[in-house]
């Protein structure tokens, strides 16, 4: 923690020079939290949700969503490779199963393994803002949500236009055959803007000989999506995306045997929906989607034929969404059904099925209160049936201060690879039962035009919970369900945002972030000699980031963030990175440092992140 202290005494002095010379900017609140029924502003929301807005994407030093999910508090990014090639997400100190990944909505999570619901056929250039829903979000979204969920919303079309972004950058460290490691990378993004329609459509290829022996990579991605308006009302949205991902694995998973693995991810997605008014007080949103991923690992690049794992999975679903506008509130009602399988060379041949009915009633109706209850029925024809309420309420007080509460509860059905592994460190259980949830959650709220704040604590307890664990270091890993898994938790963050400094010659706008999560996970019942775990005594402790931007002199901006994090077990580390980047007409030059002071810390197993790396690049549009 002392670390980090300068640097949050350079904030605050900074944050009081800037409150001096404030004036009017775009607020956060004005971002529409997208649930896929009811939809609510940021600054109405009862929830703890932390936005990553368009103008952090555009300043923060970040190479892919992972990176910029790093800077969210609550959210815990574990990365085995630089530039998100691979990362586990997960929120408060929960697993990355425990989380759900949705873009625009739709849900991309993989019932193979949630190491895999990363793999994005997106770039930060396509995305206009993140929302991250720390929490049970079952009630909204259905299983899988138990601790939160993070939808990634990409950008409407409004222009027509091209843009494109290049970059490269190195550690200016060699490898074994005397070579600077070093990455490059080109993003191109088309819209098109009609009068009926708009349509975006994206390109990406990245790679890079790594960080280390056996950590290069090669990825490359296409993304689309195009809307369509269908008479005075009713809209047609459609997009589809696919990314191919090689890497070598060093470490990843087995280590310290897989100093040579290799593995390569494909991930295809589409999505197809349509908006429908029906009367002045029905909206009706039927959508279908499909996912296919196809993880294929090789334990040993060389010897292909020894442990080689080929998994294919596919998802479909389907979802009827209804919105009911009356005078006595909004109701969500609809459907969900959903269709897994999965054909692996060592899972097996398997497939599940889901059903989801779910309802909502949004209440509005007395001055300065807001009610938000529902719940989400869920039956899946391996585990039965289960349902998942929730509620929550806030209280607005003296214009801009909110008090709310949340209670909810949560599902996670094991993957695929918990229940049927088989492998020389990794054995699966089939007697695994779901990971259930009770949340609790209540705090305070300060939301204006130019700053953010939120306190808030939280108390959660798992019952179930599925654990990696072993008797000692020589045995394999075996998922098993503790009895129960308690963690209690707070957070305080603030967001300032000058504005325009019209009273100012150097400096146009300035913006400031600080945030703190501490967590206190307790195992109430332990599995008899489990001595090593995996995820229960790997979660965070403590973090806080800090961010700062200023736009100065017309044409430059700087950014400085940092992180401080600290596992249970793992050394605790502060990363320093920083965006330097100037303004022409249509186009921009900006350099990032990444680990400024070149910090050895570890995320993930036995994986070493990368030390200080620096990246230069040029971005353009027309």
């Amino acid at each position: 923690m002392k670390k980090v202290l300068p640097v949050i005494v350079a904030f605050c002095l900074s944050a009081g020079y800037a409150a001096a010379q404030s004036d009017t900017t775009k607020s956060l609140n004005e971002v529409l939290v997208r649930e896929n029924r009811l939809k609510l502003p940021f600054s109405k929301q009862n929830r703890n949700i932390w936005i990553i807005d368009n103008q952090q994407i555009k300043n923060l030093p970040s190479r892919s969503v992972s990176d910029l999910l790093s800077y969210a508090t609550g959210v815990d990014v574990r990365q085995r490779g630089p530039g998100g090639v691979q990362a586990d997400i997960s929120i408060d100190g929960g697993t990355f199963d425990q989380t759900l990944v949705l873009l625009n909505g739709v849900k991309v999570s993989d019932p193979q393994t949630g190491h895999n619901m990363m793999n994005l056929p997106i770039s930060i250039d396509d995305i206009d803002h993140i929302e991250v829903l720390r929490g049970s979000a079952s009630r909204i979204y259905g299983i899988n949500a138990l601790n939160g969920a993070i939808n990634i919303v990409t950008k409407s079309v409004t222009s027509t236009g091209v843009s494109a972004n290049v970059f490269t950058g190195s550690s200016f460290k060699k490898n074994e055959s005397g070579d600077l490691y070093g990455n490059y990378g080109v993003r191109a993004t088309g819209t098109l803007a009609l009068k009926e329609s708009s349509h975006l459509f994206s390109v990406g290829q990245e790679a890079g000989n790594g960080y280390r022996h056996n950590t290069a990579f090669d990825n490359q991605k296409v993304y689309y999506q195009g809307k369509v308006n269908v008479g005075k009302t009713d809209q047609l949205d459609i997009s589809g995306g696919y990314i191919h991902n090689n890497y070598g694995a060093n470490g990843y998973y087995s280590a310290p045997g897989d100093i040579e693995s290799e593995e390569t991810v494909k991930t295809a997605l589409a999505a197809v929906a349509y908006k429908t008014q029906l009367t002045s007080f029905w909206t009706l949103l039927p959508r279908l989607s499909y996912r296919n991923n196809v993880d294929d690992y090789l334990y040993i690049k060389q010897t292909p034929d020894k442990f080689h794992n080929h998994h294919v999975t596919q998802v479909l679903s389907a979802e009827l969404n209804n919105v009911f506008d009356t005078s006595i509130g909004e109701f969500g009602l609809g459907l969900e059904g959903r269709k897994e399988k999965i054909k692996s060379t060592n899972l097996g041949k398997r497939n599940r099925d889901n059903l989801g009915i779910y309802g909502e009633y949004k209440f509005d109706k007395v001055e300065n209160l807001l009610i938000n209850l529902g719940t989400y029925v869920n039956y899946n024809s391996d585990f039965d049936w289960q349902v998942m309420p929730g509620i929550d309420a806030g209280y607005t007080f003296l214009g801009n201060w909110k008090v709310f509460v949340n209670l909810g509860t949560g599902e996670r059905l094991p993957t695929f690879t918990d229940l049927y592994y088989k492998g020389p460190t990794n054995i699966g259980n089939d007697q695994l039962r779901p990971e259930k949830s009770r949340y609790a959650e209540g705090g305070l709220k300060y939301n204006s035009n130019h700053f953010v704040l939120n306190a808030s604590v939280f108390k959660r307890r798992i019952t179930d919970f599925i654990d990696w664990v072993k008797a000692v270091q020589t045995d394999p890993w075996q998922p098993k369900n503790f009895a129960q898994l308690n963690s209690t938790g707070y957070t305080l963050s603030a967001d300032y945002n000058t504005g325009t400094l019209n009273n100012s010659q150097f400096f146009n706008s300035m913006r400031f972030g600080l945030a703190y999560t501490h967590l206190d996970p307790k195992v109430k019942t332990i599995i008899p000699m489990a001595n090593f775990s995996r995820y229960a005594i790997e979660t965070l402790k403590n973090q806080l980031t800090a961010t700062a931007n200023a736009d100065f002199l017309k044409v430059m901006s700087l950014t400085v963030t940092a992180r401080y994090c600290e596992r249970i077990t793992y050394k605790d580390y502060t990363i320093v990175d920083a965006r330097l980047s100037y303004k022409l007409k249509k186009s921009s030059i900006y350099a990032d440092a990444s680990n400024i002071f070149d910090v050895n810390y570890i995320q993930a197993g036995a994986v070493p992140m990368p030390g200080v790396w620096a990246t230069l690049g040029y971005k353009f549009s027309f």
